[in-house]
């Protein structure tokens, strides 16, 4: 014999049908039900016939439970708590009145003659509602919990949504911001270049703008998604890495090694050209004779290891203190936020001169893709 309250498993429940819900909380009315007969049988009536009691408690619980929920479904509907006076109110009235029809039904299923209200003594009467209103409270009870816990589940898991869709807009203005950063400078110069070499080296002119035109194609695509696999990444350093050794000539040269295995996992955009243009424009480019960049991806047990090693002026440098702190902390801050402590980014010197910067985080299902 049991009640009920409002229930709110899912949040996908609520596009559901009312009546939907009443069916999927009838289940746990049979099993009060049953626990009800176990108690009737074994305890308040040792000795008792078990099949009938069962009966009685399923007419009687299965009428209390139709005629609560019912009006529960009509006054407040399947998403709105019930008012706790006038839902108390609908309990008191339904039980007497589920009793009288439960065991009607009884006795016209099983022809077991029960007699009525009017033929049952004070205290069997008063035993009986004292029960069956026992039992309701205590279905009430456990529908409360459950529709609290429900209620719970999905208000942290709209918390949860959230704080992702924050975190996912904080990165992505962090993204942009680093763009911004990134795009006027290398552009100012690359423009200043090319004004200069139209008048006396058309040719090179020319090629410095198809490398412009192919790098700003490149980074227009990696900038307009959340996450990009290395070959687009290593792709984009290709395009920047040819549009600036146009720009210095023989003074920069360069290295891209990413194995075949690696090329389909997905990481953040953006992550290599703050640290190659760092190496560049920290290390090589105030260097009279330039220098060699190495741009490598590869496995580290579980993680990915990325690595940005230069030969330029080094630590030491003073112009190392200013340009590259934004781009690094930026880096690091979006890592952070997808990976937490796993992921790492270090600066150290290099034998035996310049910089190398490693960047490492593991491969999750979210960062990796399978090789086609």
């Amino acid at each position: 014999m049991k009640s009920n309250v409002p229930s709110a498993d899912a949040p996908a429940a609520k596009a559901r049908s009312p009546y939907y819900r009443m069916l999927h909380d009838a289940r746990y009315a049979l099993a009060l039900n049953v626990i009800c007969a176990l108690v009737i049988t074994f305890i308040l009536s040792p000795g008792s016939h078990f099949g009938q009691n069962l009966v009685a408690s399923m007419c009687i619980g299965t009428i209390a439970f139709l005629l609560i929920d019912g009006m529960r479904l009509t006054l407040w509907g399947a998403d709105r708590r019930p008012k706790f006076l006038p839902f108390m109110l609908i309990i008191l009235i339904s039980v007497p009145v589920a009793q009288m029809l439960g065991l009607t039904l009884f006795s016209w299923l099983t022809g077991v003659d029960v007699g009525g209200f009017e033929n049952m003594l004070p205290t069997q009467m008063m035993g009986t509602l004292v029960f069956t209103l026992l039992a309701t409270g205590g279905a009430v009870l456990f529908f409360s919990s459950r529709e609290k816990i429900a209620r719970l589940q999905m208000a942290a898991a709209e918390e949860k949504a959230r704080a992702e869709s924050v975190a996912r807009q904080a990165m992505q203005a962090q993204l942009q911001l680093l763009q911004a950063q990134i795009e006027p400078h290398m552009l100012f110069n690359t423009l200043a270049n090319l004004q200069g070499l139209i008048s006396f080296d058309p040719d090179r002119a020319q090629q410095l703008l198809d490398q412009l035109i192919q790098y700003l194609r490149a980074t227009l695509s990696s900038s307009r998604a959340e996450s990009t696999t290395l070959a687009q990444e290593f792709s984009l350093m290709q395009a920047y890495l040819g549009l600036m050794s146009i720009r210095m000539g023989a003074r920069l040269r360069f290295t891209l090694d990413l194995p075949d295995a690696l090329r389909h996992i997905k990481v953040p955009p953006m992550l290599l050209q703050p640290l190659v243009e760092n190496a560049i424009q920290h290390g090589l480019e105030p260097k009279i004779e330039g220098g060699h960049i190495h741009v490598q991806a590869s496995m580290d047990g579980g993680a990915l290891l990325l690595t940005v090693s230069d030969d330029g002026l080094g630590l030491d440098h003073p112009g190392q203190t200013k340009g590259t702190q934004l781009g690094v902390a930026n880096i690091r801050e979006r890592l952070r936020g997808m990976h937490g402590d796993d992921a790492s980014l270090s600066l150290a010197a290099n034998t035996p001169a310049g910089v190398v910067a490693r960047l490492q985080f593991p491969i999750h299902s979210t960062t990796a893709s399978p090789t086609p």
